[in-house]
């Protein structure tokens, strides 16, 4: 199973980046599907998750500025990110895994891709 990321980059602070994640062969389906991110020194944190049905959930600090995203013929998700601030500088990473009532858990990793928002 391969999880790879892509589409990180340098932001501008209230701009916009678009991360994909292409999975290898069919591990997303049927399957939630999170994105976290993780800053140097800091523990990976959980930003948004999406079940097999559509359903997201996000962690208040990106609520009503990210948005994710399946398409289940591609094997690909993606998470929209507006309204960029410093703040959101990390690596992000996606993974695929299963929910367990409203908890979601990783089995999967994708490699990283870093995102720098600055002027």
């Amino acid at each position: 199973v391969q999880l790879q990321a892509s589409g990180g980059g340098l932001g501008q602070p209230g701009g916009s980046l678009r991360l994909s994640c292409a999975a290898s062969g069919s591990i997303f389906r049927g399957g939630g599907v999170g994105w976290y991110r993780q800053v140097p020194g800091e523990q990976r944190e959980l930003v948004a998750t999406i079940t097999s049905a559509g359903n997201t959930d996000y962690k208040n600090f990106v609520k009503d500025r990210y948005t994710i995203s399946r398409d289940n013929a591609r094997d690909t998700v993606y998470l929209q990110m507006n309204r960029l601030k410093p703040e959101d500088t990390a690596v992000y990473y996606c993974s695929a895994g299963r929910f367990v009532g409203a908890y979601y858990y990783p089995a999967y990793w994708g490699q990283g891709t870093l995102v720098t928002v600055s002027s």
